[in-house]
């Protein structure tokens, strides 16, 4: 059952906003006999275009509306891009909630009193946002802080209003056919997702102390130190930050900030972590970046609000860094085939077909300077195209897209001349040679051997049923994740893999094992001859 008075109220906004603008012509038939409902409601915003008009309508429902606009200024893939441009301007410019509600709030988190805690505690919002606000504080130990507090009954608001968002999203789709490639149930439910992970302070503290930790030592990216003795769902205290707004470029420069070194260093933070720590912060928008401009020449960034974190696994981690890699080489049968080999696209796709529109979509993109193209423009076309030949949509790769949008977007600004393709080009081949090469191999071997081990009795048996009667691959492959025997690089679904690691594993416990002295250098032998096989087919892609 709809609540239907909350459901007027929005029906109010949008005809009051003209939002009948955002379906097509042949669709606008059904929103006018709405209108008669409400003759007495008029367009009040005429002269204002359809996005200027969407984004005051999502101020006016509320902040749990503006922060759904801001997840739909990420997806390039579905929206016209003047809406999106529009919605890409919404910023936390909420109203703050009563200061002395939040006090209260911090009060029954507290697991002690709160004079006791707080020498000092300013009643006025440092910021508010859609879900939280935040307070300046001072602890009694004399460290200052800041006091990120949820908004009362959040969690009821929201709850509220995604069911009838869905409800909306199941109308849309039933009654407008032509919404149906705009994916609102799709889109719906990946709020969902978002915006209930950001209703744990508990966890963006958890994930914050996790990004601190991966940066540890490094002069790139400082993330504030959490109070987790003060810290609840609703409640979090982290160490008090003072830096320049990334979006303050006068500032910057008044600082003497290096701004092309500054851009350089956002996009290797980024790269770093998507690849090197899988796990990166995906809400990186001006609002959540400050710069320490300390040492202006080699300025660091300061990340908070980490609420939102993208991980991918590491099969993803490579197909995406090998797309990468061969869409800089232009070669599209390769991007094709990684996202086949990626479970990405169906098994079944023709790769021909695949890899001629992949080409028709990107190939025009290199009539520009590298320096003038656009990564994320890249991922969306890309993505787009995978979507005709059935791509599931990926939630990881979705966030990562948006990030890709806003490292962008704020590295261009920065420096306009920053070219991101000679910054992610050579780590990119880096990280791949280091993730492929033999001495990676090595360690992935070394981390496996307790499983080769525990196996190693029955190996004798698994080679004599291999080379007598040979079986197929993928068989092969089931009877070796059944046995746990686990290793990184069988996904290129190689025998030569299977019999490389067989040898070494084998030949490695059978030496340690056999007491004849002459037996040791044999089986040593043919260990390094299993190492060998298991190198050159696990590097053959």
């Amino acid at each position: 059952m709809l609540p239907i008075k909350r459901f007027y109220h929005i029906l109010k906004v949008c005809i009051q906003h003209g939002l009948e603008d955002l379906v097509t012509k042949d669709n606008q038939r059904h929103l006018k006999r709405l209108r008669w409902l409400m003759p007495h409601i008029k367009n009040q915003y005429p002269e204002l275009s359809r996005g200027e008009r969407l984004c005051k309508a999502l101020y006016e429902l509320g902040p749990i509306f503006v922060k759904f606009g801001q997840m739909l200024s990420t997806r390039r893939d579905i929206l016209p891009p003047d809406i999106v441009d529009a919605l890409a301007s919404l910023q936390d410019k909420v109203p703050p909630f009563d200061s002395l509600e939040a006090e209260k709030i911090i009060r029954r988190s507290l697991h002690q009193p709160f004079d006791e805690v707080f020498a000092s505690f300013e009643s006025q919002a440092l910021a508010s946002a859609s879900i939280a606000q935040v307070h300046a504080a001072q602890l009694c130990s004399g460290e200052h802080v800041v006091v990120k507090v949820l908004r009362p009954n959040i969690d009821k608001k929201i709850n509220g209003d995604l069911a009838l968002m869905q409800s909306l999203a199941n109308w849309l789709v039933k009654y407008f056919p032509a919404s149906r490639r705009l994916k609102p149930q799709e889109v719906v439910k990946d709020y969902d997702k978002t915006i209930h992970d950001e209703l744990d302070l508990m966890r963006e503290a958890a994930n914050a102390s996790q990004l601190k930790r991966n940066f540890k030592d490094s002069d790139l990216l400082y993330v504030p130190e959490i109070h987790w003795d003060h810290c609840s769902e609703k409640v979090m205290v982290s160490e008090r930050i003072y830096g320049i707004p990334i979006s303050d470029i006068q500032g910057l420069d008044a600082a003497g900030v290096n701004r092309q070194v500054l851009a350089e260093r956002g996009v290797k933070i980024f790269f770093t972590q998507v690849f090197r720590d899988s796990f990166f912060h995906a809400d990186m928008h001006p609002g959540n970046i400050f710069v320490d401009a300390s040492n202006p020449e080699l300025p660091s960034y300061i990340g908070i609000d980490c609420g939102i974190i993208g991980t991918l696994n590491a099969q993803d981690q490579r197909y995406l860094a090998e797309n990468f890699v061969a869409f800089f080489n232009r070669d599209y049968r390769k991007v094709a085939e990684l996202h086949v080999e990626s479970g990405w696209v169906p098994a079944g796709t023709n790769v021909e077909d695949f890899e001629s529109a992949i080409r028709t979509a990107c190939e025009p993109i290199f009539g520009k300077p590298l320096a003038e193209i656009s990564f994320g423009f890249f991922l969306l076309r890309l993505f787009q195209t995978a979507q005709r030949f059935n791509m599931e949509v990926q939630p990881q790769l979705v966030l990562l897209q948006k990030t890709f949008f806003y490292i962008e977007g704020l590295g261009r600004e920065l420096y306009p001349e920053l070219d991101l393709w000679k910054t992610a080009k050579p780590f990119l081949e880096d990280w791949l040679k280091e993730r492929l090469g033999f001495m990676s191999m090595l360690k992935h071997v070394k981390s496996d051997l307790p499983y080769w081990r525990e196996k190693a009795p029955y190996i004798p048996n698994i080679v004599f049923d291999y080379l007598s009667a040979p079986k197929n691959i993928e068989e092969t492959l089931k009877e070796l994740k059944a046995m746990q025997i686990q290793h990184v690089e069988l996904a290129n679904n190689r025998r030569g893999t299977y019999l490389g690691g067989v040898l070494f594993a084998g030949c490695g416990f059978f030496a340690i094992s056999v007491p004849w002295v002459w037996a040791w250098p044999i089986l040593a032998g043919l260990g390094l001859v299993g190492l060998l096989i298991m190198w050159i087919f696990t590097t053959r892609t």
